[in-house]
């Protein structure tokens, strides 16, 4: 009688009998794990599909120092923290005056070598089924690029790494294409018409690839997925540092080079971003900052002040975000702003970089002094000396409540008050810190802490910057 005859009751198990049951189980075990990864993968299709960009989107914008974040360490304190991102500060406005007075013909990355952890990542998904990663946002650099497989000489990502020839939607662009001839720095593949790119970071730093197309979606605060398809990537097969290790599988490009992920978006986004930045050093808030695209990008409402882009010609000069500013006050002494003339481009003395990546805000050492000797005279507290910083103004605020004098920026068209947690920072539980740098060469930076709760929207069909006071932790 055959096993499947007998009476449940009765069936007698030899070795063979139960290893072809095993085996059955198993079989049918893999077909339910199967089919239950494939719900999965139609429900994450239905997701992208279902969320039009036609309304806009917005997406969690995760500071690297959040609890949120993949580089998150619980056992720095405070002070290390700020700290460290006052020291990635004055490390990345050096590499921005490198980039910018370098005479050298290669091309040079715009984000600095100790910078390369970055100050926001942005999760989002690439290829076809989607993989997930994350990706440091740069308003100074405009090519979106990942490490990928194979890895031939790549810093150790501690997240896995991105299969090119897993994705059904990755296709390398050829050597003979405008996209390829248009880039700077690019050549062709050895073996092949590859039209394959290179980015400098210095300090052995690097990123060498193939330039392709691949379907890139971003993860919505809605839950759906936001997806692009034929988005122009970096597939880095020769990256950085193997002593540099992280999360992070590379650069989202937020520049205004054509490359960059909004001029890449283009129409579907309407030309426009926006983003509403918390107070990350002096808030226990476990919110993250947000990052909008298209209509949810708009800003409108009271108290909206805008801006001029300047178009910037010269030597790398195009790919910033430049403002003209004409001056600062500190309470109500008004301090007329002057950098230095650079030769070679049509920048004015008068222009100013914002940029996302730089916490602290930097400022031509002969202006800083001024605004420097102004605080100076309107603050009646004891000074505090940070051995590790001498340089920097910082005040004991331990036995008594204090309100800074305001500080304001008048840009062209527009005066913008900073909030008080973007003029000053804690360093420490009763320390606060000017949130400004001296630089020695004229260069000036509108860092992330001055656009603390402020909506701050970029326009680049109006060409216009545009600023609200908003409750970021609220928005």
């Amino acid at each position: 009688m055959r096993l499947q005859d007998q009476p449940l009751g009765h069936l007698r198990w030899g070795d063979s009998d139960l290893n072809n049951f095993l085996r059955m189980v198993f079989y049918h075990l893999l077909l339910w794990l199967d089919f239950l990864w494939l719900l999965q993968y139609l429900h994450l299709c239905q997701r992208v599909i279902s969320h039009g960009v036609t309304n806009g989107f917005r997406v969690e914008l995760i500071h690297r120092d959040s609890s949120k974040s993949p580089f998150y360490n619980p056992t720095q304190t405070k002070f290390q923290r700020s700290f460290n991102a006052l020291y990635r500060s004055i490390n990345r406005a050096n590499y921005f005056y490198k980039v910018l007075f370098s005479t050298k013909n290669k091309l040079e990355s715009y984000m600095p070598y100790d910078n390369v952890e970055g100050e926001y990542l942005i999760s989002y998904s690439i290829g076809t089924p989607p993989f997930k990663v994350y990706g440091i946002l740069d308003t100074g650099s405009n090519l979106i690029w990942l490490q990928c497989e194979p890895c031939n000489t790549c810093y150790n990502q501690t997240s896995l790494i991105f299969n090119p020839s897993k994705s059904s939607s990755y296709k390398n662009i050829s050597c003979s294409s405008r996209t390829c001839k248009s880039m700077e720095d690019t050549s062709c593949s050895y073996d092949g018409d590859v039209c394959q790119y290179t980015l400098d970071y210095g300090h052995g730093i690097n990123t060498h690839g193939d330039l392709s197309v691949e379907t890139l979606a971003l993860d919505s605060t809605t839950g759906s997925f936001v997806s692009f398809p034929k988005i122009v990537i970096g597939c880095g097969h020769n990256n950085g540092d193997p002593m540099n290790n992280g999360p992070n599988s590379g650069v989202i490009g937020f520049g205004s080079g054509n490359t960059s992920i909004i001029k890449q978006l283009g129409s579907s986004i309407g030309g426009r971003f926006s983003y509403c930045l918390i107070d990350q050093y002096n808030s226990k808030s476990i919110r993250s900052s947000k990052l909008n695209f298209g209509d949810e990008a708009i800003v409108t409402g009271d108290n909206v002040v805008s801006t001029p882009i300047v178009k910037m010609i010269g030597n790398r000069q195009k790919d910033y975000y430049y403002l003209t500013v004409k001056a600062f006050s500190v309470g109500n002494k008004r301090i007329e702003y002057r950098g230095f003339k650079r030769e070679g481009t049509n920048a004015s003395t008068h222009e100013i970089i914002i940029d996302s990546g730089t916490t602290v805000s930097i400022l031509p050492y002969h202006f800083y002094y001024r605004m420097e000797s102004a605080v100076k005279k309107v603050v009646k507290l004891e000074r505090f000396q940070v051995h590790a910083d001498p340089s920097s103004l910082c005040y004991n605020t331990t036995f008594k409540q204090y309100s800074f004098p305001p500080i304001t920026v008048h840009f062209k068209g527009a005066d913008v008050k900073l909030d008080s947690k973007g003029s000053f920072y804690s360093l420490y539980e009763g320390v606060e810190c000017f949130a400004f740098q001296p630089y020695k060469n004229g260069l000036g930076i509108f860092g992330n802490l001055a656009q603390v709760n402020y909506l701050v929207g970029y326009d680049l069909n109006k060409n216009i910057v545009s600023f609200k006071p908003t409750d970021c932790a609220s928005h």
